[in-house]
């Protein structure tokens, strides 16, 4: 990582392009569903950013796939930042009790620290232009799958402040688009401008918001980290840029961080509810369409020549997925503070982080890693996690395949499997009887292994019938296919009792067997992404001991398709046909062109 940090987004544009990282496409392009097609062939062939200086219907040039690259996403944090939260961490465990030797040896973060926070401006370039003459369908919003409700805004910075004056909120909602002045407004369950306006229409009041694109890349990512409630997330950008936040007074009650490029400036009402979605969501499918509240905006402020922002969702791994992971390293460190017990922790981004984390904790007495599970399930955002598997030993969290096998190798799942119903659920994971709702999982492998995890498929009996494939993904872990759900729901209960699975841990029953097996980040997606703990976790044996489900080995995980769950998102043929044909025409140099339908996911 370089130590570099950008005061906006064209300072970020700039580095790009002198480092050959930004490619122009100059020919006009339809911000429904081709710009997004030509935004995920070019991630997916690990290409550059992305400028659109002629998107049809606006005068407002767009840029996408910021992030898109490890490379970038780097390059936007600088190194900067993880060393310094390394060393609070460091500074946590070691100056208590405080000396003046130890103080003394602080003076390095104390200097750090005294460029981070916002400072007032009398004036900056986002408000070169305020007008109450609004007109959001003048913007290059982005329509980006074929079902999706409308044209999105995708990178809005949503600034909400507690009604009581207890904290701010910057966090990163979609805006779906309805008229020149109207948008959605996808407050998710769990996130902190919903919580915001709970309080405010509880009050029957509107809750002022301030929508902010562009600015310091480090804004961006600020809004999107898993920060406790609270915590100010503007903080947190000003510690990653190395430098003072510079605001300014805009027109309404917030002030405006002055380097944005666009500012949308309004209120959420109370009582007010409009039908949002679908949208092709990050998990790989379509968020379905639900009554959610409604931003009214009623100035816009922007620079002359504003730049338009946006990034494109979808099977993994997508931009996000590069924010995601190097967020979850920049807070590592912090990890074990905030949880005591907990020594490394990781959210897989493959399964859109909400549905599976690994972790490894203390056992420093018996069932005390149980103490843990529920601490992480108790933490901000970390509480929608969906899965959590736990162990106590060393391992890689980020290798799964390691960490499961070493997981399955450990357990004894009568005593060391949970299944926790009827809780809250991530809004966009539909694997749940209703939105929000669903249930939890925890499953721990500690100590020594208790068994010799089979490495190879070799039954002694046929499989049961309706199977049509039986592929080992790791050694403990099989997945098998069968028959569709709506043909026959009960066959997890046939196929976990028969002797072809005995002596394998886990069994995963799919659709999509040998797309399943294929690798560990078609295992993550398939069978996380399509499971919920309560309905479709199986085993050969259960019974009650003492209030509690004891499970018998094998393990089986029904991960298919159930009615009703949403489409896989998929390309819009006539777009991606029109796409292929005139890929070479669209850019400054050569783009390589990758394949936009599988996204990262491999091929079988």
């Amino acid at each position: 990582m370089s130590e570099a940090s950008f005061p906006d987004l064209r300072a970020f544009l700039d580095r790009l392009r002198r480092e050959g990282d930004l490619a122009t496409v100059s020919v006009p392009v339809d911000p429904r569903l081709e710009a997004a097609e030509i935004h995920r062939r070019v991630v997916a062939a690990g290409g550059p950013a992305l400028l659109f200086t002629n998107p049809v219907g606006s005068e407002m040039p767009l840029v996408t796939n910021l992030f898109g690259t490890r490379r970038r996403a780097e390059m936007a944090f600088g190194s900067r930042p993880l060393r310094l939260v390394r060393r609070l961490a460091e500074l946590a465990e070691t100056l208590l009790p405080p000396t003046p030797g130890k103080l003394w040896g602080t003076r390095d973060v104390a200097r750090e620290l005294l460029r981070v926070g916002t400072r007032r401006r009398r004036s900056g370039p986002v408000t070169e232009i305020v007008t109450t003459d609004v007109r959001l369908d003048r913007l290059p919003a982005l329509t980006c799958w074929p079902e999706d409700g409308g044209p999105f805004i995708t990178l809005a910075l949503v600034y909400t402040e507690h009604p009581e004056r207890r904290g701010s909120n910057l966090g990163l909602y979609r805006l779906q688009i309805y008229d020149e002045r109207r948008t959605g407004m996808h407050w998710q369950i769990g996130k902190g401008g919903g919580f915001h306006y709970a309080v405010a229409e509880a009050r029957r009041e509107s809750l002022s918001v301030t929508a902010m694109l562009g600015g310091p890349p480090a804004l961006t990512l600020a809004a999107v980290a898993p920060l406790p409630e609270n915590v100010p997330e503007l903080l947190l950008a000003s510690l990653i840029a190395g430098r003072k936040l510079d605001l300014v007074r805009g027109p309404g009650p917030h002030p405006l961080v002055a380097t944005s490029e666009v500012a949308l400036v309004g209120a959420v009402p109370p009582g007010v509810r409009r039908p949002e979605g679908p949208f092709g969501d990050h998990y790989g499918y379509y968020s379905l369409r639900h009554d959610f509240p409604v931003f009214e905006v009623r100035h816009l402020a922007r620079r002359r020549d504003a730049i338009y922002p946006a990034t494109v969702v979808g099977k993994p791994r997508q931009e996000d997925f590069f924010i995601g992971d190097l967020l979850q390293e920049l807070l590592a460190p912090l990890f074990p503070l905030a949880m005591p017990g907990v020594e490394s922790l990781w959210a897989y981004g493959e399964t859109g982080y909400h549905s599976l984390a690994a972790a490894v904790v203390k056992q420093r007495y018996a069932r005390e890693a149980l103490r843990s599970a529920f601490r992480i399930l108790g933490e901000g955002q970390l509480s929608l996690t969906k899965f959590l598997l736990l162990t106590d030993r060393a391992v890689d969290l980020k290798d799964f395949p390691a960490t499961l096998q070493h997981v399955l190798a450990r357990t004894d799942p009568r005593t060391d499997l949970y299944v926790f119903a009827n809780t809250s659920m991530d809004t966009l994971d539909y694997t749940g009887p209703r939105i929000n709702e669903g249930s939890k999982g925890v499953w721990m492998g500690l100590g020594d292994p208790v068994r010799e995890l089979p490495r190879e498929f070799r039954p002694r009996e046929g499989l049961p019938s309706g199977a049509t494939d039986a592929i080992v993904f790791c050694p403990g872990c099989l997945v098998v296919g069968g028959p569709a759900h709506a043909r026959e729901p009960a066959a997890p209960t046939r196929f976990v009792q028969h002797p072809a699975f005995a002596g394998w841990p886990l069994v995963v029953l799919t659709d999509e067997p040998k797309r399943a097996a294929r690798s560990a980040i078609n295992f993550l997606w398939t069978t996380f992404t399509r499971f919920e703990p309560a309905a479709d976790l199986h085993a050969a044996a259960e019974e009650t001991v003492r209030h509690h489900v004891a499970y018998t080995a094998p393990i089986l995980i029904d991960a298919r398709l159930k009615p009703g769950f949403p489409k896989e998102l998929s390309c819009d043929p006539e777009t991606a046909a029109r796409v292929g044909r005139h890929w070479l025409e669209y850019f400054d140099r050569p783009v390589e062109m990758g394949d936009a339908e599988s996204a990262g996911l491999d091929k079988i």
